[in-house]
């Protein structure tokens, strides 16, 4: 079946993502694409333990994933991609891989120099930049923190 969602939302694997999202698209395969979790067993270990059992998880870095995106796209299962940040969906992106894909941005809170955009997400100007960048390179991108949720379109992410 493919890539399902592509998310951008920095607490990576929690109930938005399994329930709300999980119980609409149902993905047999959730990947979390971030430096520091690939490395880290024991913190892989207790985000897989929010997930259900039929499902399986992978945390791998942007190397592997950008190496794998062609396997999972081929592949029978469906598959979750999730990053903390835009510039790590961004450097998944690089280069045309995500052409044509819808981007979907689901959660970053406050943190010094964000603002709030809506009221689940909060962009820094680098952030504001990843994501037009992420959209010159040929990706969809909007706003959503739910499935049953407004899609808010980049142009609305992008006002400052």
């Amino acid at each position: 079946m493919s890539v399902v969602l592509f998310r951008v939302d920095e607490r990576l694997i929690h109930g938005q993502v399994v329930v709300g999202w999980g119980s609409r698209l149902h993905p047999d395969l959730i990947v979390v694409v971030d430096e520091e979790l690939a490395g880290s067993p024991w913190e892989q270990e207790l985000y897989a333990m929010g997930v259900p059992p039929e499902t399986d998880t992978a945390f791998l870095t942007v190397t592997d994933a950008r190496d794998r995106l062609p396997d999972w796209r081929g592949d029978d299962r469906r598959v979750m991609v999730l990053t903390r940040d835009v510039a790590t969906m961004y450097a998944l992106a690089s280069g045309g891989l995500l052409e044509g894909e819808h981007v979907n941005v689901g959660g970053i809170h406050h943190a010094e120099g964000r603002h709030p955009v809506l009221p689940y997400l909060y962009l820094s100007e680098e952030d504001q930049d990843a994501l037009a960048a992420l959209s010159e390179a040929g990706a969809h991108v909007t706003a959503r923190d739910l499935p049953t949720s407004r899609k808010v379109p980049l142009s609305e992410l992008l006002e400052r």
